[in-house]
């Protein structure tokens, strides 16, 4: 659930972070050259996986079975490739690609879905120490208690506030409920979002980035001391085929 609501917040929220950076920047926001980007990358992501999900039907065109995962990583680096030669939106290009894909061809998908799931970790751990290796104390030095009880405000009410509000009318308990607000912010979203902030040359792009910074950050910290704590609670069991650590032991032959 946390899921989908993240990467319908992520894909939804991007329009609006725009404008205000156009704004921001005291430039005229173009909303039709917005709209042009938003709806290219739309329409790419959508086309390009149909059109390459339809050839992959051809007899001519089936892949070797051990190399089906990377099919949709072709994809991905096609869709990439021509959102930049077309200047339209690649975010919202791999959203609709992903969804296309899992729609039109599942077999790609399920492939793809363990080497994807350690790919994706792997890029957003790779993205985050990037955006960690900015996060300096020189840059968090000059930030005031103010700034500070912005990012604990940010994680600890306007997020969980927004989070119980749009679950009033579920069937989730009220613990599920809390537990859901509670793990709702997610962070690499906002990890883009602050890179955006930094690079668009606003006036105070640098503290919106260190305000960005502090508040994943506090997140990272939080979540992560509380999610086992939080599953115990819940009398939520680990899976079973989860890696113990220690050395299996090989049966014993039975003796003749």
């Amino acid at each position: 659930m946390l899921n989908v609501e993240s990467g319908l917040n992520d894909g939804l929220a991007l329009p609006f972070v725009l404008i205000f950076l156009a704004t921001a920047a005291n430039r005229d926001t173009d909303f039709g050259g917005i709209a042009i980007e938003l709806v290219a990358g739309l329409a790419l992501g959508v086309a390009i996986p149909a059109a390459i999900a339809l050839a992959w039907r051809l007899k001519v065109l089936t892949a070797e079975p051990r190399l089906q995962a990377l099919g949709p990583l072709a994809v991905a680096v096609i869709l990439y490739a021509t959102c930049h030669l077309t200047h339209a939106n690649p975010y919202l290009a791999a959203f609709a690609a992903g969804a296309t894909l899992a729609t039109m061809d599942r077999v790609s998908a399920e492939h793809f879905e363990h080497f994807g799931d350690l790919l994706s970790e792997t890029t957003k751990f790779a993205a985050l120490l990037v955006f960690g290796a900015l996060i300096t104390p020189e840059r968090l030095s000059h930030l005031s208690v103010g700034d500070w009880a912005v990012a604990v405000v940010a994680i600890v009410l306007v997020r969980p506030a927004a989070m119980m509000l749009s679950l009033v009318r579920t069937p989730l308990p009220a613990r599920e409920r809390s537990v859901a607000a509670w793990f709702g912010p997610k962070g690499f979203a906002s990890v883009v979002y602050g890179l955006l902030a930094l690079q668009a040359g606003i006036p105070a792009g640098e503290h919106v980035f260190d305000l960005v910074a502090i508040t994943i950050a506090l997140s990272i910290v939080l979540h992560s001391s509380t999610d086992v704590p939080v599953a115990k609670a819940l009398r939520i069991e680990p899976p079973d085929n989860l890696p113990t650590g220690r050395p299996e032991k090989l049966p014993q032959k039975e003796s003749s």
